[in-house]
This record gives structure tokens, C-alpha cells and sequence, in this order.
């Protein structure tokens, strides 16, 4: 009897086999939701990467005063300070990464995730400072962030935001 290795690579099972890469790299948005995590986020795009996009929502100051309108752009911006349009950027991504610091605001995390859900674009958020931070100030980051992203991470060095980003293909 023959193993199942040896019938799978058999001339017959050969006809089934897919002849392409096993997956193509993501369209990443990695963006910086605080001035401390703009910072890493800008030493990260000097790597290279294969499809990601460095991006910064820093200046992002919350809910508009009363009666003045909302506008979705003037506040998010690619590293050269160009304003960005939320909607273009999550309309061209498959992975929207938010990176926050412990103990700062992530009020932009709400809109960007907001957006993705109704685009259907996975989000993660990335959380830096854990292992210098209190347990109050990463409690308060996690409750800005845990409605906005399918999968958050609290990172105690900021070299693991790099092994992130590559094990999320960007």
C-alpha cells in the first residue's frame, strides 16, 4: 500500500495541484494614532516592506465643535505631511494596523475603525510603551482601542512592531 505522501505526489494527483505563490503580500495601512507612536511608525517605513503604506492621524482633535460639520479630511496624513483621505486609504487596503501609545489619546481609532467595518477591512491595533506603562494607562488604551480592532496587541519593545508587520505580510 502506498502512502498517502507517495499517492499525492503521484502523476495523477500532480493535475490538482495550484501552480501560483500560496499568497500575494496585504495593501497595509499602518497609522500612528499619537504623536509618541508617529515617531516609530516613521522609523518603520525606512524598512522596506513589500505593499505598506505609513500613515499618521496624530493631529486628529475628536468631534467637531458644535455646528460645525465633520470632515474626514485635514487629519490624516502619509509621512510627507500630504493630507490623506480615510475613505481612499481603507478603499485600498486589505489590513489597517493602528499604532497607539499607552497613557495617549487614540480618539482617531473610533473614526478609522468605524470606516473599516463598513469597508469590511480587517483591523489590528498595536499598543506601544506595555512594559513601561501602568496597568491604568494600558487599561484606558485597551477601552479606546478593544471596539475598533479584531485583534490587539500590547507590545513591550518597539522592535515587535516590526516582527508584527512582517508576520502580518505587510
Amino acid at each position: 500500500m502506498q502512502s498517502e505522501s507517495a499517492r499525492m505526489s503521484s502523476a495523477s494527483e500532480a493535475r490538482f495541484r495550484i501552480d501560483r505563490p500560496n499568497s500575494q503580500p496585504r495593501a497595509v495601512k499602518v497609522i500612528a494614532l499619537d504623536a509618541a507612536s508617529e515617531a516609530v511608525v516613521k522609523e518603520l517605513a525606512a524598512a522596506p516592506w513589500q505593499r505598506a503604506s505609513f500613515l499618521t492621524a496624530s493631529a486628529f482633535s475628536g468631534a467637531p465643535r458644535r455646528g460645525e460639520p465633520f470632515s474626514m479630511g485635514g487629519w490624516l496624513n502619509d509621512l510627507a505631511g500630504r493630507t490623506k483621505d480615510l475613505v481612499d486609504e481603507v478603499n485600498s487596503a486589505d489590513l489597517v494596523v493602528m499604532v497607539a501609545t499607552a497613557g495617549e489619546s487614540a480618539a482617531a481609532a473610533a473614526i478609522i475603525g468605524e470606516a473599516c467595518s463598513v469597508k469590511h477591512v480587517m483591523t489590528t491595533a498595536l499598543i506601544l510603551g506595555g512594559a513601561h506603562s501602568s496597568d491604568e494607562a494600558l487599561s484606558k488604551m485597551l477601552a479606546q482601542l478593544r471596539p475598533h480592532a479584531m485583534m490587539l496587541v500590547i507590545s513591550s519593545a518597539d522592535e515587535y512592531i516590526k516582527d508584527m508587520l512582517t508576520a502580518l505580510r505587510a
